[in-house]
Formats: structure tokens, C-alpha cells, sequence
């Protein structure tokens, strides 16, 4: 089996297993779906190293060229709100800090975007640019944003919902800033990158994994043609 491959279908495992047990809440989900995720990269790529949320960080994976960077539920809040479905899986690999291999999981539309067959990005929607945030927590700046595009907004949960909003045509710009580390933004940059969005850090420098601090707190995927104006909008 292929990383592509692999990361799909481990993507694709943890979320059955998420729904099966999502009546016990966010903190079980988190627990259960990070173990098998793990136990099935034991297997699968004994030699690799991982990078988990919910697993103690091991240094180990400085001196890897290939790290596998998981999520094991991206949206927690989300998760514990049923029948809510904006929440994921996110299982990446990096290799040399570069994003190669992505697979992203919304089990409550049971669907799982990857890398191994990108999807083609959704036809533009006429109107004003929609701009992805959080329901909850939307950064300071988004009215600045708003007012600079003429945007409007589209509230939902997790990282990666909102950035496969971006590739399913629901959305056309998911900026993020503050408060997000390797694993939240990995699988969903790589999925996004090799559907043909735009990806990169708020300034638009290029984004690194596997860095000895994994925190990696502000993201920009957007529709290609939309990257300068919304770069130059985040630069004002």
C-alpha cells in the first residue's frame, strides 16, 4: 500500500470508529481514534516517526525524514454536538518538512479527501468572496478581512473542515491565525495543495513541518486566483 493510500485508509478507519463511539464523548473519540492511529502506523511504517495531539511529543522524529503529523479529531467541540459534521481526521506525512501526503476525514459526510486522487476544486461561485472562520473563536482581524474583500462570512468548526470547504466549494478563503500547531494545519494543506489551492503562512512564506517547536499558530488556503488579493489584504 501506498502513503497516499495509506493515509486515506487510515484516515478512513479512525472516523468509523469515531462515529461508533461518538456517544461517549470528545475525550473518549480522542483517545480511542489517536491509539488506533498509532497501533496502524506501528504496523504499516515501523520505521517512520509520528507526531500526534494526543500523544507525547518524541524527539526522535528531528532525526526522520519521514514523519507522520496526525490529528486524531480535529474539532473536538464538533464532535460533542451531534449531529454536527464539520469536524475531521487529519493523518499527513512530511518528508524533509515538505507536506507530500495528506488524507482528511469528514466521517459526518462520509467523505475523506487525500492526496492519492485530488479532488478537482470547485467551480467559483459568483458573489461576494466567502471566507471561512470559526463559529466559536473567529481571529481579531477578520473584520479587517471582511472589509478589505467584501467578504462574507461562512461560520464552522474544525481546521479541516473549513479548509476542505475551500476544495468542496463551500467556502473560497480559510485564513487562520493564533493558536494552531503542525497537526492542525498538515493534512489539510497537503489534501489543499494538491487539489490546486493556494497554502501558505499569512505573509505567504512557504509552510515547514516537523520543526522542533510544532507550533505553527497562522495559515492561508484560498482559491488560486484569489491568493494575491487576499495576501495583500492580510499584508495592509
Amino acid at each position: 500500500m501506498d502513503d497516499h493510500t495509506l493515509a486515506a485508509t487510515l484516515a478512513s478507519r479512525a472516523g468509523a470508529l469515531l462515529l461508533d463511539i461518538r456517544a461517549q464523548g470528545g475525550a473518549v473519540g480522542d483517545r480511542r481514534s489517536n491509539e488506533l492511529l498509532l497501533r496502524l502506523l506501528a504496523e504499516a511504517r515501523p520505521d517512520d516517526a509520528v507526531l500526534s495531539e494526543e500523544a507525547a511529543d518524541d524527539a526522535v522524529r528531528l532525526t526522520r525524514d519521514r514523519v507522520w503529523i496526525i490529528d486524531p479529531l480535529d474539532g473536538t467541540r464538533e464532535y460533542g454536538e451531534p449531529p454536527r459534521a464539520d469536524w475531521a481526521v487529519h493523518v499527513a506525512l512530511a518528508v524533509h518538512g515538505r507536506p507530500t501526503v495528506g488524507a482528511v476525514a469528514l466521517p459526518g459526510a462520509d467523505l475523506v479527501l487525500h492526496t492519492g486522487s485530488p479532488l478537482t476544486v470547485a467551480p467559483a461561485s459568483p458573489g461576494p468572496i466567502r471566507l471561512a472562520v470559526s463559529r466559536t473563536r473567529p481571529p481579531a482581524w477578520v473584520d479587517h478581512l471582511v472589509a478589505c474583500l467584501d467578504a462574507t462570512l461562512v461560520p464552522m468548526g474544525s481546521a479541516g473542515a473549513k479548509a476542505m470547504a475551500v476544495i468542496r466549494g463551500q467556502a473560497d478563503v480559510y485564513a487562520h491565525s493564533g493558536g494552531q500547531y503542525e497537526w492542525d494545519s498538515c493534512a489539510p494543506v497537503a489534501v489543499a495543495a494538491a487539489a490546486g489551492l493556494h497554502v501558505s503562512r499569512l505573509d505567504g512564506s512557504p509552510l515547514h513541518y516537523n520543526q522542533p517547536n510544532p507550533y505553527l499558530p497562522d495559515l492561508l488556503v484560498c482559491r488560486p486566483e484569489l491568493a494575491g488579493v487576499v495576501l495583500n489584504a492580510l499584508l495592509r
